[in-house]
């Protein structure tokens, strides 16, 4: 399975993380599905992280619903959801993986731990005790 960012939103996506540091900066990913299970962002949502923490982060619900009802209204489904780490790696962190819960998300991680950004995504499923994580493969394009 491959899932495809734009480099626009890519660079979007930077650009906001970089202004909620030392926060995590979060929010949602959506687009469409090929039957083969390929995935095209077409739309990345840039949402409060109520913690205001840079060790994890919580979608305000408010805007989470309003960005859902944005997704039906615009025909596209959503993906998953992003964030990111100012001060670790592009990886899941054991509390990533805890707060894990939907086996058909992909989970974006933006690293602003380095001079260039790293972004990776992943896929995490199975019961808390033994959560599996996966690197999918992510085309930045254009």
């Amino acid at each position: 399975m491959k899932i495809t960012i734009k480099k626009a939103d890519f660079d979007e996506m930077y650009r906001y993380a970089l202004s909620q540091r030392p926060d995590e900066a979060c929010g949602l990913v959506a687009g469409i599905q090929d039957e083969e299970g390929n995935r095209e962002i077409k739309k990345v949502y840039y949402l409060t992280n109520t913690d205001h923490t840079n060790e994890h982060f919580t979608i305000d619900p408010r805007e989470h619903l309003a960005a859902v009802k944005d997704m039906r209204a615009n025909s596209i489904i959503p993906l998953g959801n992003w964030h990111s780490h100012p001060e670790s790696p592009s990886r899941p962190s054991e509390e990533d993986k805890r707060l894990a819960n939907d086996s058909n998300a992909t989970y974006l991680i933006l690293s602003l731990a380095e001079e260039e950004p790293v972004l990776n995504a992943f896929h995490v499923e199975g019961p808390q005790e033994a959560r599996t994580v996966r690197k999918e493969d992510l085309v930045i394009a254009g």
